[in-house]
């Protein structure tokens, strides 16, 4: 069986998350979501896979190459196109590149799956494509019910007594949702689903082609199965899933390393001698961490490869990126942390250099000197004031 995964997007909510690493190839703990979902579809019996990319695609196709590992046959389809050395993207929606893929190899010739990248699942993806051909549908629609305060974030579906989709609410504002079920962006589709979509135009499976189908009454269905669906859609779902993960709350991620203490999972070649820092787990500690004596750590945590959390340093609740060096000075909770940008746990951006405090967030291969210098500056300036009175105007 064939599918197609959707990787292309900028994810410009995820910011600054996104800014150096595509949506899809963000970890949860050691394991990119889009590994994740490619697991989940050899499993399902699907031999063969194009992943759609564009924004910092290299990202996406230096790590996954021919898929061989993975018990697939990977292949990528680039929107965009290279000009004067620079690639420039130029995105076609996701039914647009339905039509692209089609158009180059006549890829999709039976029944296929179509993925968004940026979630993860444990959807029984083999009772979906059965519900779909019992349908004796063109396109099924994997539904999920939510809360129906967080409907207004997600395309609503509305179904008739046998499953088949009458209309579509797409994002509806609060209160106003007359459903609870939910579009998650796992769809099975039969070739003929590309005489519904357009040549030469950017077009969109959601906002184009469904509420299309809907309108003419076509086999369109949904299908409400039981399953774990975690959107990583905002900063605050990442950093959310995240810390199921740390818990080892998430079965498709299971926490790496060894454990060394109740809780506390480390990879290899970190130096970390956990009698002399204050710990409290739940913490997974990547390979080649360096934590020195004296330093707070308090679950959940996660500490990427390469980072150095110095003397000092309190740590609480978070997430430190790759390559991170932590000041001594630093007091990070509830944060995501890289020597690039800081973000609170609801998406709040700080950019340490912009903010002059790389003594506190640098990236971890810098030279120290240089790290330190700015510290030493800052408190030599606080030494040329004489301390103020209390009550002193």
């Amino acid at each position: 069986m064939k599918a197609l995964i959707l990787a292309a997007g900028k994810g410009t909510r995820l910011m600054p998350l996104s800014r150096d690493c595509p949506k899809p190839m963000l970890p949860i703990l050691d394991r990119p979501v889009l590994e994740c979902l490619i697991e989940q579809l050899a499993k399902h019996g699907v031999d063969q896979i194009v992943i759609n990319t564009s924004y910092l695609a290299s990202e996406i196709e230096g790590y996954f190459a021919s898929g061989r590992r993975f018990g697939v046959e990977l292949a990528f389809s680039y929107e965009g196109y290279e000009a004067d050395g620079q690639l420039h993207d130029t995105p076609l929606g996701s039914a647009g590149t339905i039509r692209q893929i089609q158009k180059h190899s006549g890829f999709f010739d039976d029944t296929f799956l179509v993925l968004c990248g940026d979630a993860l699942i444990d959807l029984d993806l083999t009772a979906l494509v059965a519900a779909h051909h019992q349908a004796g549908a063109l396109a099924t629609l994997a539904l999920s019910r939510i809360a129906p305060e967080k409907c207004s974030q997600y395309g609503v579906a509305l179904l008739d007594d046998t499953g088949r989709i009458m209309a579509f609410q797409e994002k509806p504002k609060f209160g106003e949702a007359q459903s609870d079920l939910v579009n998650t962006g796992v769809y099975v589709f039969e070739p003929e689903i590309l005489k519904y979509i357009p040549e030469k135009t950017p077009y969109d499976l959601g906002s184009d082609v469904f509420p299309q189908l809907a309108r003419d009454g076509q086999a369109l269905y949904g299908a409400e199965i039981p399953f774990n669906w975690v959107d990583i859609g905002r900063v605050s779902d990442y950093y959310a899933v995240q810390m199921d993960a740390i818990c080892g709350n998430v079965p498709a991620v299971p926490r790496p390393g060894r454990e060394i203490a109740p809780n506390v999972f480390v990879g290899a070649n970190t130096r970390f001698d956990p009698r002399r820092c204050h710990i409290q787990g739940p913490i997974v500690i990547a390979d080649s961490v360096t934590i020195e004596d004296g330093a707070t750590l308090i679950g959940p945590l996660w500490i990427g490869r390469g980072a150095h959390i110095e003397r000092g340093a309190h740590i609480e609740r978070s997430l430190v990126f790759d390559y991170t060096r932590v000041g001594s000075q630093a007091s990070l909770i509830e944060m995501l942390a890289s020597g690039r940008w800081c973000a609170c746990k609801d998406g709040l951006t700080i950019d340490p250099i912009a903010s002059d405090i790389p003594w506190v967030l640098a990236d971890s291969r810098t030279q120290l000197a240089p790290i330190y210098h700015r510290e030493q500056h800052f408190l030599a300036q606080l030494d040329q004031f004489e301390p103020l009175a209390i009550g002193q105007q």
